[in-house]
């Protein structure tokens, strides 16, 4: 490897939405970009759609709920490369906004398996391509809704979203990227969430249906941020848009 060697990441759940626009912002700095895609079909159409953009882009089949899958994806980042710089952990489940008196193990369980247990799947996974790199970085999409402080507060509109897999499921993630920062000082661990929680306001995506106030672009700021920190940059942190916000 020389000195002038492409910054490289990988993206989970890089076909669409957030992970997608992050994938066609950071391929536009000249990275190389390892797009994981959990249906290789609709992956490679989008990873077909950046390379026509002038991105340097390698589809990586990549389910984070299967070990299988994870292994296969890191054997195929090894073929490309020998380190990677940064891991955005962005494949997410929003869950069915089951009430709590009706929320079953089952339902808590299907959005755990992605929203938790994927990141730690991914981040176990590929971390000795990590530890390679010089100024290794890991990014958590988080929510606002993983917050006790934003969902204790009234004014806040997830206060009244009553549910416990999705907010309950983004807690747990937060506090694993806290975790993997303080143990592991070498890598850069934080959480991006896509909105302004001071301003009530969040991304349009699949996920919510794309109700939100704020475009998909603006929704992967943080990302972008937290992804191109250099090595005096902050670890264990948890920013939106404008800046840090309270756990």
């Amino acid at each position: 490897m020389t000195a002038t060697r492409k910054t490289s990441v990988l993206i989970t759940g890089g076909n669409k939405g957030l992970g997608y626009e992050t994938a066609r912002r950071l391929g536009e700095q000249g990275w190389t970009i390892f797009l994981g895609s959990r249906d290789p079909v609709r992956g490679q159409a989008a990873a077909d759609k950046l390379t026509a953009g002038g991105a340097e882009v390698v589809m990586v089949p990549l389910d984070v709920t299967s070990d299988e899958s994870v292994a296969g994806a890191v054997r195929l980042v090894r073929e490309h490369t020998d380190r990677l710089d940064v891991l955005i952990n962005n494949a997410g489940a929003p869950g069915r906004v089951v009430a709590p008196a009706e929320a079953t193990v089952e339902e808590i369980h299907s959005v755990y398996e992605t929203n938790v247990y994927g990141p730690i799947r991914v981040t176990h996974a590929v971390l000795p391509l990590l530890q390679a790199a010089d100024n290794p970085r890991v990014v958590m999409v988080g929510s606002g809704g993983g917050s006790f402080a934003v969902v204790t507060d009234p004014a806040q509109p997830v206060s009244k979203m009553h549910e416990l897999a999705y907010s309950s499921s983004k807690a747990a993630l937060h506090m694993i990227t806290l975790r993997y920062a303080q143990a592991l000082p070498a890598v850069k661990f934080n959480v991006a969430t896509p909105g302004e929680i001071a301003n009530h306001r969040f991304a349009a995506t699949d996920m919510n249906r794309h109700t939100g106030q704020l475009t998909v672009t603006e929704g992967t700021d943080s990302i972008i941020r937290l992804a191109t920190v250099d090595a005096d940059g902050p670890t264990g942190i948890f920013v939106d848009r404008l800046g840090p916000v309270a756990w």
